[in-house]
């Protein structure tokens, strides 16, 4: 029998109003669009594209921050869209998110202890007189000195803010949790070292991810399934190996040759990516890259093309599909 997947998100949709004009008609602008994908108990699912794909939007409404216009989320097959009152607190207990900007989801004017400690007493996880303790366990988790919970956010780098994040994350000692570009605001040489945290604490705890991120290096060495977004659609997705190391489908592999750290051999040139992402409010016919795609064809404004089956387990919207050659091999 096949496990309930701890996060399902089922055909979720994100449309915003938009009027052309002061007495213009309003139609529906699309963020998200019918996106599907599941994440497992220890599990780690990055979903990476260019800003404005969507990725961001998604990460929000599969926490409950944000509603969707369409779809449905459930948490070990409960549906969400039903869940109020202390049932919904409880889960917030077990879902938590890893903002992109440390600082502003800090707050300047409270010690790092007492913000870490904000989880232990809503969700009562430990006795009043252990949280104290708790709170230096969790910084000694995350790799700070204890001497951390007595001063203010402003007192820290970039890096140690994201680390403060992650701990007041695990405080209430949850099961998923969301990170959305936890480190594209960091230096390279400190991003790697809070990448390295989050893995580790995802193999030590048993947390599921949902790990957001434009940087394929990140998201490949994190993630053990991989979601490519482009214009609020999943384009690509599978095996993190497969999909990075063979992409099927060329804006994924354009996603690659802008990333030369993720690949030794060269790229080729008709791999790289041109032009800009189109604007969501006047989307192209059928493939939405078909206006940046080395390879697109009049029949690729035909119609959206079906997320199919390229390989078990691998999926991919593209009439054109191949794989491209592994990673480090030579064309």
């Amino acid at each position: 029998m096949t496990e309930t997947p701890l996060v399902e998100a089922d055909r979720l949709s994100r449309n915003f109003p938009m009027r052309s004009g002061l007495f213009g008609r309003s139609r529906d602008v699309f963020a998200v669009r019918e996106v599907s994908l599941t994440v497992a108990r220890g599990e780690a699912v990055g979903v990476v594209g260019e800003s404005g794909c969507g990725k961001s939007t998604l990460g929000r409404m599969v926490l409950g921050l944000e509603a969707p216009s369409a779809g449905t989320i459930r948490f070990e097959g409960r549906d969400l869209s039903g869940v109020s009152g202390a049932e919904r607190r409880a889960l917030s207990r077990r879902m938590q998110m890893v903002f992109q900007d440390p600082f502003g989801s800090l707050d300047p004017r409270r010690s790092v202890g007492a913000q870490i400690a904000d989880g232990l007493r809503v969700h009562h996880i430990v006795p009043k007189a252990g949280i104290e303790t708790e709170v230096a366990r969790l910084i000694d988790v995350v790799g700070l000195q204890k001497s951390a919970a007595k001063r203010r956010p402003h007192e820290f780098s970039g890096g140690q803010r994201q680390r403060i994040a992650v701990a007041r994350a695990l405080a209430t000692r949850p099961d998923f949790i969301v990170a959305d570009e936890p480190v594209s605001a960091l230096d390279v040489s400190i991003q790697a070292q809070v990448v390295n945290l989050l893995a580790d604490l995802r193999r030590d705890l048993g947390l599921a991810m949902l790990f957001i991120a434009h940087d394929l290096h990140v998201v490949r060495h994190l993630s053990t399934r991989a979601v490519v977004m482009y214009l609020g659609r999943i384009v690509e997705e599978g095996p993190s190996d497969k999909v990075f190391g063979a992409p099927a489908h060329p804006y994924t592999r354009a996603l690659m040759a802008a990333t030369p750290s993720i690949t030794a051999r060269k790229v080729d040139e008709g791999h790289v990516l041109a032009g800009e992402m189109p604007s969501p409010a006047d989307p192209p016919s059928g493939c939405a890259f078909r206006t940046r795609c080395p390879i697109a064809s009049p029949e690729c404004a035909a119609a959206v093309p079906d997320l199919s089956p390229f390989e078990p387990g691998w999926n991919v919207r593209c009439i054109k599909a191949g794989p491209a050659h592994p990673t480090g091999a030579q064309p």
